[in-house]
């Protein structure tokens, strides 16, 4: 599982490279979550954890703030969750996240990507079932029995724990996340995450060749201009540069 995901990691390095596409997506998720969970980052763990990770990318505090005051406020974008499934090119099962506030423009933009690149999208569900919504939390440490008796003893329910290179990375399903971080923190202590992420993992990679690489990283790039889109996953595996 681990290498799946570093995989995607490493194919997605590429992804959002201008400063202020990275800002508004985190701008835009931040929102969402504070909407949703709470503006306070003590009680609302996720955002907490989205926090962490725009500072990590140099999100500006500013930035952060603003969303927040915005999700404080009784006004504001009125955003939803918007998800997207197909096969890109190589026949590479896709998963596209989407934060909207037109879902007919964006399914319509989404859209116009598969098509663009010669691919369909698909029906909900068409290929998430072959990915498994994980939570992510990596952190320092060579203590793996330790952090695996943490979290039984809390009662998350642990899909995979690893130990390398002096660090230790917990998977555990999405629903997980918040009482695995909890139950972590509780135990160590103030941690300092190097990955505390939501993510999708795919079960099986599908090899993309020839054409179809310069296809593929032509089709992420279509989506990953798009503004609503807000993260990509896929099970493709791209030959290494």
């Amino acid at each position: 599982m681990g290498r799946a995901y570093q995989n995607r990691k490493d194919s997605m390095a590429k992804t959002a490279n201008a400063k202020t596409k990275v800002y508004s997506k985190y701008g835009r998720e931040i929102y969402v979550c504070a909407k949703s969970g709470g503006t306070d980052p003590d009680g609302n763990l996720a955002l907490r954890g989205l926090i962490d990770r725009a500072k990590k990318d140099q999100v500006p505090t500013h930035v952060i703030e603003k969303a927040i005051d915005k999700a404080a406020g009784a006004g504001g974008e009125d955003f939803s969750p918007a998800r997207y499934e197909g096969f890109g090119p190589g026949n590479a099962m896709v998963i596209v996240d989407c934060l909207t506030d037109n879902p007919n423009r964006t399914f319509g933009d989404v859209r116009q990507c598969f098509t663009k690149t010669k691919c369909k999208i698909g029906t909900p569900g068409s290929v998430s079932h072959m990915f498994d919504h994980c939570a992510i939390l990596a952190f320092a440490g060579d203590d793996e029995e330790a952090a695996l008796e943490t979290l039984m003893m809390a009662d998350v329910d642990v899909t995979d724990i690893e130990n390398e290179d002096g660090k230790i990375t917990v998977f555990a399903p999405n629903t997980e996340y918040a009482k695995a971080k909890q139950a972590l923190t509780d135990a160590f202590g103030e941690l300092d995450f190097d990955v505390d992420e939501i993510q999708f993992l795919p079960q099986t990679t599908t090899p993309v060749e020839g054409d179809d690489v310069a296809m593929f990283e032509k089709f992420l790039d279509m989506l990953n201009d798009l503004d609503d889109v807000q993260n990509v996953y896929h099970n493709a595996d791209l030959p290494a540069e």
